[in-house]
């Protein structure tokens, strides 16, 4: 777990585009940015979640094309439709541990940390909600480059199952219909 302390002005000044600290801010306008920036974490969170889902779901799909070919003894027959078989169910399962890897997610303030009551506490409740409004951007960031990395392993190995599993189809085609075709 990583615990940030941003410095109030200058991100509150650069992410949130306020001219000047001294300007009186409306504690409406301060919830509301507060609101809005904790539903857009939640949406990110929603987001990772969605992308869990569809990781296990890859992993279902390419155990189960894994299992018809050793099934159908497909695999164990040396060719070339075997050998690209066999180098896509490597890369995939490579992307899909890649995407399964564990990340650090970033989480601010650390309420592990005993400062976090003199740092925080001691703030005005407008500087208070500025503050916690800069840290949740920054989180957001921070978290949104771990999800790309998750959602790009996951386009890549979806394609590489597609492929994975055209592949299969013409193994198939060619090991049952080709020899019956040319008997004829």
């Amino acid at each position: 777990m990583v615990t940030t302390l941003i410095p109030l002005n200058s991100l509150i000044k650069e992410h949130l585009s306020i001219p000047s600290m001294d300007d009186c801010l409306s504690q409406v306008t301060l919830n509301l940015a507060s609101e809005d920036v904790r539903n857009v974490c939640q949406q990110q969170h929603e987001q990772a979640n969605i992308l869990t889902t569809k990781l296990n779901i890859l992993f279902v799909v390419n155990g189960a094309l894994l299992t018809s070919l050793s099934i159908s003894r497909l695999i164990y027959i040396p060719s070339f439709f075997s050998l690209l078989e066999v180098l896509g169910f490597l890369i995939n399962f490579v992307l899909l541990i890649n995407a399964f890897l564990p990340r650090q997610v970033i989480i601010s303030p650390n309420l592990e940390d005993n400062k976090f009551l003199e740092r925080y506490l001691a703030l005005s409740p407008e500087e208070y909600q500025l503050q916690m409004m800069a840290n949740l951007v920054e989180i957001y960031k921070a978290n949104k480059r771990r999800i790309d990395d998750i959602s790009q392993c996951l386009i890549y190995s979806a394609y590489t199952t597609l492929a994975i599993a055209i592949c299969i189809m013409l193994h198939i085609l060619s090991t049952y219909f080709v020899p019956v075709l040319v008997v004829k």
